[in-house]
């Protein structure tokens, strides 16, 4: 368990197992950039694959180690901003295959990635205003239109994979016991193109991007930090914790 990295027909596949619920702590967001980066970057790998096991895909950040210490806040903002950046600068397409829940730092991921393959299980959630925190609208705005993407966080509701599809985020929806071989045959089509070509593709396609979603995220971010200094976020975070519930204000 934890986050392995496998290299075969030139497809580098990372996988997340962090039970229960795949939600990293500070630490884990800080060490995924380098493992990102290490794969992308090898001479035989084509494409990256970034997929899960378990319960769901991801789920976010680790509430309980905010909770307990939301003094690290400013090193899990940084292990995201790492993160979603690694992903979105990799050498070569990062493909991710989602499953279930797709929340906070997981809608990152997605958002910072070329392509994402869904269960049809998967749902997309920005959760962050019942958890008395900020972040993620920038990248899942690399996917989805903008009052789309608005009604969602304001009201942290559920976006799933068949209306993600519809509105052009999702490339294809499949059946979940049929996830990891769709999205291998996906990277496949990738991988057995020139190297060369995929990392002058990335680049190029990176470059015409009418807004830069890194600055973005770290415009987010300063909102953010102001958040948790709040004692709103602190209320949040206790009843989620104690209860599972959103806190009532």
């Amino acid at each position: 368990m934890g986050i392995e990295t496998h290299v075969s027909d030139r497809i580098a596949e990372i996988v997340f197992d962090v039970p229960p619920v795949n939600a990293f702590d500070s630490e884990t967001w800080l060490s995924i950039p380098d493992i990102i980066k290490s794969a992308s970057s090898r001479e035989d790998v084509n494409c990256v694959l970034i997929r899960a096991e378990g319960k769901g895909f991801c789920g976010g950040v680790d509430i309980k180690e905010m909770q307990a210490h939301p003094e690290r806040i400013t090193q899990l903002n940084r292990g995201n901003f790492l993160t979603f950046r690694a992903v979105r600068e990799a050498e070569v397409p990062v493909v991710v295959a989602v499953h279930n829940f797709v929340i906070g730092g997981g809608i990152g991921i997605c958002g910072a990635a070329d392509t994402i393959i869904a269960a049809d299980d998967a749902y997309f959630s920005l959760p962050e205003v019942d958890r008395g925190a900020m972040g993620g609208a920038s990248h899942l705005s690399r996917m989805l239109p903008l009052h789309k993407v608005r009604a969602a966080f304001f009201t942290g509701g559920r976006i799933e994979a068949e209306e993600a599809w519809r509105l052009g985020g999702v490339e294809k929806v499949v059946p979940r016991a049929d996830l990891g071989s769709e999205a291998r045959a996906f990277c496949a089509r990738i991988a057995g193109k020139s190297r060369k070509a995929l990392v002058l593709a990335k680049e190029a396609l990176n470059g015409l991007e009418p807004r830069d979603v890194d600055a973005g995220y770290r415009w987010e971010q300063g909102f953010t930090l102001e958040m948790y200094l709040h004692e709103d976020s602190q209320k949040a975070r206790d009843a989620f914790v104690q209860s599972g519930k959103t806190a009532d204000f």
